[in-house]
């Protein structure tokens, strides 16, 4: 165990000395982005946790304005942290640790290690879950973390709630099968949440009236628990039909799975999937890549239909469940990335895009290709992990819905140059401010924090 911190504690040093290198390789064309297209400056602050770790998802604006947030730990002792920034005062405070939240401050058991879901506010409460963040890594994939001795076996995530008026968590729920809660939405007008749990993939639900859980079982076969055959990705992404209860998510097969409230039961659509040329073609059986599964996904409410992205070919798609049908609308990666050609290098793909405060622009954080005398940098050609393959610039991109309108703001760079990475989370403030979650490196020391890109920003 020791062996394997070591070697990554040695891996995130070498990925902060080229990105710190990479960071300050000069003008902007050799991030690959048009000269004359100005460069995104983002502003970075110090939550105060020097252990914070990749956050995915994990972040979202509540109805008072506030940007709330989890700042993840790969400790097996020391849980996630919960934080929130205020625009309007310009300070953080924070709220709060996952562990304690969850009522297992003196279990010593493995920790309530991160938030991978965004937070879903309902009568001034905000809903989410918790994940483990420790792990041990066997045949190169991450699997749920041994514990040390005197520890116990991670218990299972919780689905939590946090009191934005009185500032008080509760623990709701526990996770079947010790597993931890990967995937979470909300039906805030039926007050029911709903889940996937990691590694194995069970769906599950709870009721916020009766407060009873029930587990529906297992969805992609084994999930990322599985080997072989039985090996796929989990879906990152549910969405809720708010007309009728339906909550819909996809399998690495491109199955779209849909949950019907009424019956209280699970349908695979037979007219429509995930399954299109366009997507690329993939193995389901092979870890490394989201295969056919959406990336993230969003409800429209003025479209009665759902957008998302698909995470390694970056097609943004709208997806109308009455129907059902997907159509592909357009490639929304980078200008860079569009001209080579090339899938960016984050290897499951983009969690960052959202629904901006007028209900009905996207704004994507995504990544773009570096480019050193003229040639791309090129990363790994392939992995077993979610991860970076390499180094990338970072873009932030909106689309308009209503008039079709893409538009890439350009790369994002820190004042002293560097590139921000590891970016898979997105919020947007009421006045157009950007947040979001990325590494970040100061004195020789690399974290993640908070991170914003000042707004407004719209399509031309």
């Amino acid at each position: 165990m020791r062996n394997t911190m070591i070697k990554n504690r040695f891996r995130a040093c070498l990925l902060s000395m080229a990105l710190l290198l990479a960071g300050c390789a000069g003008p902007a064309a050799k991030s690959g982005h048009p000269a004359s297209s100005p460069r995104l400056i983002a502003r970075t602050y110090n939550s105060g946790f020097e252990l914070a770790h990749d956050t995915y998802n994990g972040m979202s604006v509540g109805s008072d304005g506030k940007i709330y947030y989890v700042l993840s730990s790969e400790s097996y002792k020391i849980g996630g942290q919960v934080y929130c920034y205020d625009p309007a005062t310009d300070k953080i405070k924070h709220l709060g640790d996952l562990t304690e939240a969850s009522g297992e401050k003196q279990a010593k058991t493995i920790a309530q290690g991160k938030s991978h879901v965004n937070f879903v506010e309902s009568d001034r409460k905000l809903y989410f879950a918790t994940h483990l963040g420790y792990y041990t890594l066997i045949d190169g994939m991450e699997k749920i973390g041994v514990p040390p001795a005197g520890y116990k076996p991670y218990p299972g995530g919780h689905l939590l709630a946090y009191d934005m008026a009185t500032g008080k968590f509760q623990d709701l729920a526990i996770a079947p099968h010790g597993e931890g809660i990967l995937t979470m939405n909300m039906d805030t007008r039926r007050g029911r949440l709903y889940c996937l749990t990691w590694p194995t993939g069970h769906f599950f639900h709870y009721d916020l009236t009766t407060k009873k859980l029930k587990d529906f079982g297992l969805m992609s076969r084994q999930g990322e628990g599985g080997k072989g055959k039985d090996y796929r990705t989990i879906c990152r992404a549910i969405v809720v039909d708010p007309r009728d209860g339906s909550v819909y998510f996809t399998t690495g097969d491109g199955d779209i799975l849909r949950y019907i409230y009424d019956s209280d039961s699970i349908e695979t659509l037979k007219d429509e999937d995930m399954k299109k040329d366009y997507f690329g073609l993939y193995d389901p059986t092979s870890p490394g890549h989201m295969a056919y599964n959406w990336r993230q996904i969003v409800w429209s409410k003025s479209e009665k239909a759902a957008y998302g992205v698909h995470g390694n070919s970056g097609y943004l798609f709208r997806f109308d469940p009455r129907i059902p049908r997907v159509d592909v609308i357009e490639r929304i990666t980078s200008v860079p990335s569009k001209r080579c050609g090339m899938f960016d290098q984050f290897s499951y793909g983009y969690l960052g895009f959202v629904l901006g405060p007028d209900g009905h622009t996207i704004y994507y954080l995504t990544g773009g290709p570096v480019y050193v005398d003229g040639k791309r940098v090129r990363g790994k050609a392939k992995t077993a992990m979610g991860e970076s393959k390499g180094i990338e610039d970072l873009h932030l991109i909106t689309y308009n819905i209503p008039n079709g309108k893409y538009t890439d703001h350009g790369p994002i760079f820190y004042a002293n140059g560097q590139r921000p990475a590891y970016v898979n989370s997105i919020a947007v403030g009421k006045d157009g401010t950007v947040y979001t979650l990325a590494r970040i490196t100061e004195n020789g020391r690399t974290r993640t924090d908070l991170i914003s890109i000042p707004g407004p920003f719209k399509s031309n």
